[in-house]
């Protein structure tokens, strides 16, 4: 379900992220080695991603911020949503 705002990309990507812990973790996306590091603020409010394909050039990067009306809003790191959720939905962790 959507959080507040009604941002789609936001909640899926929230709910994957509660997979993930703060630091470093290895794993698998789309047949190749990911490193993925996940760095959360003090306060909980910002979530920054940045995982990138350790044979390849490719990336995934985004902050998510929590609002103070509840919602979420997810700023990509120019790439689409829609990679962001594909990656988050799909990455298996070692």
């Amino acid at each position: 379900m959507p959080d507040a705002s009604g941002d789609k990309a936001a909640w899926e990507v929230l709910q994957a992220l509660s997979r993930f812990p703060d630091g470093y973790i290895r794993g698998t996306f789309d047949g190749s080695v990911w490193g993925v590091t996940v760095r959360r603020s003090d306060d909980g409010r910002r979530i920054w991603l940045f995982a990138e394909d350790l044979a390849g050039t490719d990336i995934v990067s985004f902050n998510i911020y929590r609002l103070s009306s509840g919602g979420s809003v997810l700023k990509p790191c120019e790439m689409s949503s829609e990679k962001i959720v594909a990656f988050m939905l799909g990455f298996v962790a070692d």
